[in-house]
């Protein structure tokens, strides 16, 4: 039985089930197989048990189907290569499981933003008098081959630069509890703003915030780790690196009058790493750095401010750097070009976290 336009086969079957004929076409197309499975059958066809089957079928994300023929070959042959890692002791039944979430998660928000932004844009009707039922197949059918090589593209690169990071570790610990640059930036006043503007303006104004932090984090050697609508966190290997992202975005939303003011919270120190997803005390106070930052200013921690210290992009103090210009134009030499200027501010307590001593994050030059 094969995905055809006459309305038999699948489309006979959705009509007997209830479901949506063009939904089932889609899918056919999309996965590039006929429904023939249950899932016990499924799993007896992969060789593996129904109890680990679920766990995959969860963890990447699908609802439990009872024992409805919804699978296909391509669902068999992913359980028996998960299970074919665990046999041949690549992947513990643990991480395989993992594996299964971690693919799910970030294909699952990767689908639903192509059919949503993407695919709803392209399928609007040309000529009057046609659906969008009408023409969202054969808009599919020309993309998804140029899609799937682009997806694997991307991901073999970012996999490349992940392995890359790894590899570069001092030690096994530090593959996985590294030592980071973590910053938030936040939007501020955006509860208000979700009050007065229309849900079409609102998604426009975080659509643009997040494209333009993502492109500001890449393009000057950071990672997005994550969105959360009004706030963006990110992460770099050294301080330096994550200073010049934090100005720049502060730099650029204030040229924006669309935008309101941002602010941002950094700290440096031992993070660990999951899923793609960072956690600490280090990414806590960061967030709470955020919380307390004045409008349109970057505070960061102790921690961070000695590093840069300690790299040499910010003075200990302005005091300092005069005394080491005066000393350098006295003896003929250049002085030392420091790219951040550090102001402590007053110790206050952070909830959960003590008292903290946060600095307040300047340039000393301008941006190229």
């Amino acid at each position: 039985m094969t995905v055809d336009d006459s309305g038999s086969g699948e489309d006979a079957q959705g009509a007997d089930s209830g479901e949506d004929p063009l939904a089932l076409r889609l899918e056919g197309l999309i996965l590039g197989a006929e429904r023939r499975y249950t899932p016990f059958q499924a799993a007896r066809s992969a060789g593996v048990s129904m109890e680990l089957a679920s766990r995959f079928w969860r963890a990447m994300g699908f609802a439990d189907i009872g024992q409805a023929k919804a699978l296909t070959e391509a669902d068999v042959l992913a359980l028996r290569r998960l299970a074919g890692l665990v046999e041949a002791g690549l992947l513990s039944e643990a991480m395989a499981v993992q594996v299964a979430r971690s693919t799910g998660q970030t294909t699952a928000r990767l689908a639903e933003w192509q059919i949503d932004s993407f695919l709803e844009g392209l399928t609007e009707p040309p000529e009057p008098g046609m659906t969008r039922t009408e023409v969202t197949y054969p808009i599919v059918e020309l993309l998804l081959p140029e899609l799937e090589e682009f997806l694997v593209y991307v991901w073999r690169r970012q996999l490349a630069a992940s392995a890359g990071r790894v590899v570069q570790a001092a030690d096994d610990e530090e593959m996985v509890d590294r030592r980071l640059a973590v910053g938030f930036a936040d939007l501020v006043g955006f509860t208000r703003l979700t009050r007065r503007m229309e849900e079409e303006e609102l998604g426009e104004l975080v659509e643009a915030f997040e494209t333009t932090a993502a492109d500001l984090v890449a393009a000057n050697g950071g990672r997005l780790i994550k969105t959360l609508g009004d706030e963006v966190l990110y992460a770099a290997d050294d301080a330096g690196t994550a200073a010049e992202i934090a100005l720049r975005l502060i730099e650029t939303m204030a040229h924006d009058e669309t935008m309101p003011e941002l602010r941002v919270g950094m700290a440096f120190g031992t993070v660990t790493t999951r899923m793609g997803d960072v956690f600490g005390t280090t990414v806590n106070l960061a967030s709470r750095l955020t919380s307390i930052a004045p409008k349109d200013a970057v505070l960061v921690d102790t921690a961070f401010a000695e590093e840069l210290i300690r790299t040499q992009d910010a003075p200990a103090s302005e005091a300092e750097a005069a005394e080491e210009a005066a000393a350098a134009e006295k003896e003929g030499e250049e002085p030392p070009a420091y790219r951040f200027g550090l102001q402590p501010m007053w110790q206050r307590p952070v909830r959960g976290l003590g008292v903290v001593e946060p600095w307040l994050l300047t340039r000393r030059d301008s941006p190229s």
